[in-house]
């Protein structure tokens, strides 16, 4: 029987990943790379187990094939996995000391360890590998995953349309007399029918809860004159994630919300504008906060432009000042500029971008134009 051509190119996607990724740890001169459950393993071996307080490690050691130590009531879930050929299983059952068998697969040197590894997990290392040093991956190595090949993208945009298609629908039911809840509630239920497998969060900030960009939706009944601040995503059934914010109003603007609106849709279209291989992180969210300090709002640009996206909703690159990341084609990332003033309302508009060959492309189509609801 022929293997399947779907399966053998999945598997050679995940083998480059892990070359890539071993390549990047000599590059910056160290042993080896540590990884734990987490968004990084699902990435190089489409493994996604649950983090616990059993040990689940991949060791990616430069000259060696990569080792994957786990609990043995993992390792039906694990031999599943797209990513798992050409990675040898050291399966331990309760009982056992996996640090011990740790210890056997890695040597003397500096080790990065991906971010989300349990403080309980590395203390042990460190005891059982006492000729070995570790240091953070986010700090030792470049993003792993923040360039995205073709698959990746086009998982990236159905998300981002099952986002659009939940903000088009929601904007026809009512507002006025309902709570934020009740608003956050329709938006949950509408990501899950237009595709996304999970829900990550529904910020719904009414009139002065929407000068809190990060608001958590609440019984507060929305009023006509209100803005609302809606942002919400979650996880596509890719696995990739989407994230959209777009501000509304509840009957016609008042001239000082549309003044508002109209400084945040220029600052994000000025970032936008922006983008393109080799200009960095932080020149792109200077683009946007010019146009906001420009217009006289500089104190109430409360964050940073924007942030990556993929298998988390935050991620590297950080669209911020300080991040001096020079953008690639195929980094992913949102610009999402916003104004709140304190006590009455808040502006921000949010899509999610690719960088091209050339400049850029929003992979959210949703309107920013003024939008009126009842």
């Amino acid at each position: 029987m022929s293997a399947d051509p779907a399966k053998t190119a999945s598997a050679v996607r995940y083998a480059d990943r892990r070359a890539r990724a071993t390549r990047a740890v000599e590059e910056a001169g160290l042993a080896g790379l540590l990884v734990s459950p987490g968004p990084d393993l699902a990435y190089l071996i489409g493994h996604e187990p649950p983090p616990l307080e059993r040990l689940t490690l991949l060791a990616l050691v430069p000259g060696y094939d990569p080792v994957l130590i786990l609990p043995a009531l993992e390792r039906p879930a694990a031999e599943a996995a797209p990513g798992i050929a050409d990675v040898e299983l050291v399966v331990w059952a309760d009982g056992d000391d996996p640090y011990g068998l740790a210890s056997r697969t890695l040597g003397p040197g500096s080790y990065s360890v991906t971010d989300r590894t349990w403080a309980s997990h590395l203390i042990a290392l460190e005891r059982a590998v006492p000729d070995a040093t570790f240091v953070a991956a986010g700090e030792a190595l470049p993003p792993l995953r923040a360039v995205k090949d073709e698959d990746e993208i086009r998982a990236l945009r159905a998300a981002a349309r099952g986002a659009d298609a939940t903000f088009a629908d929601v904007i026809q039911l009512p507002f006025v007399g309902r709570s934020e809840l009740e608003v956050a509630a329709d938006i949950d239920r509408l990501l899950r029918l237009h595709g996304h497998r999970s829900v990550d969060f529904t910020i719904v900030g009414s009139g002065p809860n929407g000068a809190s960009p990060h608001h958590e939706a609440g019984e507060r009944t929305i009023e006509p004159g209100d803005a609302v601040v809606m942002d919400f995503g979650g996880v596509g059934v890719d696995g990739y994630c989407s994230d959209i914010t777009r501000t509304v109003f509840v009957g016609e603007p008042t001239p000082e919300q549309l003044r508002v609106f109209d400084v945040v849709r220029e600052a994000q279209q000025v970032a936008f504008d922006a983008i393109r291989p080799a200009v960095t992180a932080q020149e792109v969210d200077r683009a946007a906060r010019a146009v906001i300090g420009d217009a006289g709002y500089a104190e109430h640009f409360l964050h940073r432009t924007g942030h990556g996206i993929g298998l988390e909703v935050h991620e590297p690159p950080y669209i911020v000042e300080g991040d001096e990341t020079a953008l690639e084609p195929g980094m992913t990332f949102s610009d999402e500029p916003g104004i709140y003033l304190p006590g009455r309302f808040g502006v921000r508009i949010e899509d999610q971008v690719v960088v091209t060959a050339d400049g850029a492309e929003r992979l959210n189509e949703a309107s920013r134009e003024p939008t009126v609801v009842a």
